[in-house]
């Protein structure tokens, strides 16, 4: 094995925007060069919703068309699809035996998604973060990519994998060590900005997906919220409250590899008006040759179903290796 292998995906539940590439696409390209990577779409982790049968299918070959466009090369990493590996279920069972329930109440992601109706949720949303375990530990990745707000999950795979070598005295699963990116903003929503980006809300004006036209990015960028004050370094001071604007100055940023302040700097004493005009530009620089290259992938779903049936034989082979050994020593025959 590489003595450096990632782990990561995203769930297929509909169009991507601008949040899931600056937090995350991004730097699925950035790894592909240092990295043997395994990128997933994660669609069991889609199912602990409702969700609509005919739609998951496409938001599959979507998510799909998506990696591709935005650079991931398939020659260099496998991109599959989750539910296509059996060994993650397997293995999620095994490790369920593993873990134990305080463990898992203490999840405060699951209280999020759950909120005041969680004796109403799926048992598949409650033991979520024991398949993202077992999405790891199967490929035995050394390194796992993560936000802020999968740090707890990370935390309890390492936790899980570490009382499975204990409990069979052995050292069999590696334990996954964290990245978190230094320079990935957290991307807010154009309408309100202590909201995150999401392509849950119900304004589309909200986001930028990454399937927009040029004349839609540059009309949600125009309509996007912001305040009167001009530019200045007050913006990212923490007691500030101009939380639309701090947003729109992080998404140029990251856009442009560079930091707010030097953004700042660059436009300072400016209306958002002028900055406006830029961001667009910039947006429609970097999102519009995404999005024709998404609608190519698209139109040739063949291509696209060819390339991820690759990757789901490329990924069992590495998976069912591990679960070959992890039932020689729990005993299964």
């Amino acid at each position: 094995m590489t003595s450096k292998r990632v782990l990561s995906g995203i769930q297929p539940t509909g169009n991507l925007h601008l949040g899931n590439y600056l937090g995350a696409i991004k730097n699925f390209v950035t790894m592909q060069n240092d990295y043997e990577c395994f990128y997933m779409l994660a669609d069991l982790h889609a199912i602990t919703v409702s969700v609509n049968p005919d739609e998951l299918r496409e938001n599959i070959l979507n998510t799909a068309a998506t990696f591709l466009a935005c650079g991931l090369d398939e020659k260099k990493n496998i991109i599959f699809c989750q539910s296509q590996v059996q060994a993650h279920s397997e293995l999620s069972w095994i490790l369920n035996c593993i873990a134990r329930v305080g463990w898992l109440n203490r999840m405060t992601q699951f209280k999020e998604k759950a909120g005041s109706n969680k004796e109403k949720a799926s048992v598949g949303l409650y033991t979520y973060p024991i398949l993202m375990a077992a999405d790891i530990l199967i490929y035995q990745a050394t390194h796992v990519p993560v936000g802020e707000d999968q740090k707890q999950h990370l935390e309890l795979c390492r936790d899980i994998a570490t009382k499975f070598n204990n409990d069979y005295k052995s050292d069999f699963f590696t334990i996954p060590e964290p990245i978190i990116p230094k320079s990935v903003a957290r991307i807010m929503s154009l309408r309100d900005g202590t909201k995150k980006m999401s392509k849950s809300e119900e304004s589309d004006l909200s986001r930028i997906n990454l399937t927009d036209s040029k004349d839609q990015i540059m009309q949600k960028v125009k309509k996007a919220k912001t305040d009167s004050e001009p530019i200045n370094e007050r913006i990212l001071a923490l007691d500030t409250k101009r939380y639309e604007a701090q947003n729109l100055i992080k998404i140029y940023a990251s856009l442009n590899s560079e930091s707010p302040e030097k953004i700042i700097k660059n436009f300072d004493g400016k209306s958002f008006s002028d900055f406006k005009n830029s961001l667009a530009e910039l947006l429609v620089e970097k999102i519009s040759p995404i999005s024709d290259k998404i609608k190519e992938y698209k139109n040739d779903k063949e291509q696209l179903i060819k390339i991820l049936k690759n990757g789901n034989e490329q990924a069992s082979n590495t998976a069912n290796k591990t679960i070959i050994e992890v039932k020689k020593i729990v005993g299964l025959i």
